[in-house]
Parts: C-alpha cells; structure tokens; sequence
C-alpha cells in the first residue's frame, strides 16, 4: 500500500507526544523502537495513539533509525504525520495580492522555528522553504520553536528558490530582498500587491543570485552602533508590517 501525499516523520519523545495531544493533526503511524524501556512519557505516548486510533509499528533499534533518519536522537520513537499546510507554488499563483517570506538557507532550527511562529501569527500567506541546505522542517527543534505552529501556515517546499523565484517573476510578483547593501528603508517602502520577501543566511546574508533578481533591495535602519538584527526578529518585523 503507498503511503499517503505529504508525509513526514517526526522524532523524540516531546516533539511526538505534543503532536499526538494536537487533535488538529492528520496523523498516520507511530513507530516504537522494542528495546525501549518503560517510561511514564512513552505509556502516554502509546495511551494516545490508542485512545486516537493510530496504528503502532514495533521496530528493531537499527530499523527505527532508518524510519527515523536521526539513531542519535530519535529516543526510540517516531511518529508519522500527514501535513496538510504543505502546499505548491500554483498556491500563490491563483491568489490576487498576498506577502510570502522565502527563506534563503537558514540553516538553524531554531531560527527557522521562530521564523514559521511569527510568520503564522501575523500577516504572511506562506513560507517558502528550499529543502537542500536549510534546517530541516521536521526537526525537534524546529519544531518545539514554532510553538506547535509549524502545521497551521501554509509552506512551499523546493528544490531550487533560485529557480522558482525566476518562475514565479513571470506572473508578476515581486521579489523583495532584505540587504544592508541599499538605502531604501523597510519604513519607506509600500509593498507590491504580490510581494515575496527574502531573508538570507543567518551569516552570508542573501545569496548574490537571488539578490540580482530582486525587483527591491531593503533595509532595516539600525541606531546606536547595531549592525543587524536576528534573522528571526527580522521576519517578525516584516510579518506585522
């Protein structure tokens, strides 16, 4: 039998039991590891999947690792969910004005947890996420820094944002870079009706290829000395514009 469309894996005994009690999400099977040993945590976790319904899988150590992808970290559990929030770029594509964050390699999990948190709070439609050479979605981290908001936005997972923003500049949207190489000042700026706002690398910034096809390169004015501002406070400042 294939497994369900927009399946992933989850892993740890906190992440797993914290997304067994949100009863918004679609969840499809929980992997335990036999070797584990009894636990207050893990007898709630197993009372969970039993009183929802959801198959449990008993495992070897090593073939939980494989489920996992994380030996190291898994804790002897897994958990397959089925996350509905993850969506195509023909999602923005059919909507008339909306303002996306598209994340340019931000590597920690934490940052990338905060980041989806803010965006899902305020006034952001979607997260665009490249999926080589960024923090992992589903990591625990992530996970625990959302604050459980991690399945409520939608998110568009690529294979190259390079070229998926070049794609979607052919229907008119605007690609919005955040960069301290510019004068022009986030107070100042009235956003296009189709915007898609670029936050770089936690270190390099915004790669230089995205920054050539950006239709606006802004800033956020710094006072007193400070060069720049974590790329995850930035993101809320965008989100609440």
């Amino acid at each position: 039998m294939s497994l369900p469309k927009n399946l992933i894996t989850i892993y740890g005994r906190n992440p797993v039991l914290e997304a067994l009690e949100n009863s918004n999400l679609d969840i499809y099977s929980l992997h335990l590891s036999k070797s584990n040993r009894p636990s207050d945590k893990l007898k709630k976790i197993e009372q969970l999947a039993k009183r929802r319904g959801i198959e449990v899988k008993l495992h070897s150590k090593e073939q939980l690792s494989r489920i996992s992808k994380n030996g190291k970290q898994d804790q002897g559990v897994a958990l397959d969910i089925i996350l509905n929030n993850l969506v195509s770029l023909d999602y923005l594509r059919d909507k008339n004005s909306f303002r996306v964050l598209a994340l340019d390699s931000i590597t920690n999990p934490q940052n990338l947890g905060m980041i989806i948190r803010s965006a899902t709070a305020g006034n952001i439609d979607a997260i665009i996420l490249q999926k080589k050479g960024s923090a992992s979605l589903v990591s625990a981290l992530t996970i625990k820094a959302s604050a459980g908001t991690l399945f409520k936005l939608p998110i568009i997972q690529v294979n190259s944002l390079y070229k998926s923003l070049l794609e979607l500049k052919k229907s008119n949207i605007k690609i919005v870079s955040l960069s301290l190489d510019t004068n022009f000042e986030l107070k100042n700026f009235t956003a296009p009706k189709k915007a898609i706002y670029i936050l770089g690398n936690e270190s390099l910034g915004v790669s230089k290829e995205i920054l050539d096809i950006s239709d606006y390169k802004i800033k956020i004015k710094m006072n007193r000395g400070v060069e720049s501002l974590n790329v995850a406070v930035t993101a809320s400042l965008i989100a609440f514009l």
